[in-house]
């Protein structure tokens, strides 16, 4: 049986050796598989550039969370601002109609929201890191059938 096996891979190899040095196909049968080694490499180091991509900025993400827990500096208004305007549109349905005013952390909101968004909107931008009070001077939307909530301030 071993032997059987022998002459078996030696005939295989004797083809293999065929096919890749045969005179008139040969170069370009080489050719590919030289070109497919490279191609794997390069999707080999891609592949590895982007999982180390991923795993620095991971570890970036991680330290500037926590750097930012622990070190409490006053974020400027206009950053705030931002950082509150960006979130609009995941806690209101119509982020434009809501109005943000920063002053020295101080948020100012107006404008028109749905009764339902009001609470999670006003405990969203009280836990933005920066924001010391939040002054609600939003209004039920015209559609609602309960007027405003306007002058309740929150600290």
């Amino acid at each position: 049986m071993n032997s059987i096996l022998k002459v078996a891979a030696a005939f295989a190899a004797g083809a293999v050796i065929m096919y890749y040095l045969d005179p008139e196909t040969g170069r370009r049968r080489r050719a590919m598989v030289r070109e497919q080694g490279i191609g794997a490499g390069h999707d080999i180091e891609d592949f590895a550039r982007t999982r180390s991509k991923r795993a620095a900025d991971r570890v970036r993400g991680a330290v500037a969370r926590t750097r930012a827990r622990v070190v409490h500096e006053p974020a400027d208004d206009d950053r705030l601002r931002e950082r509150i305007r960006s979130n609009l549109g995941r806690l209101v349905d119509h982020p434009g109609a809501v109005n943000v005013q920063v002053h020295d952390g101080h948020v100012v909101l107006g404008g028109n929201v749905a009764k339902s968004e009001i609470e999670r909107l006003l405990d969203a931008v009280e836990a933005i890191p920066g924001v010391e009070a939040v002054d609600n001077r939003l209004v039920v939307g015209a559609g609602n059938a309960t007027s405003g909530t306007s002058g309740e301030a929150r600290h």
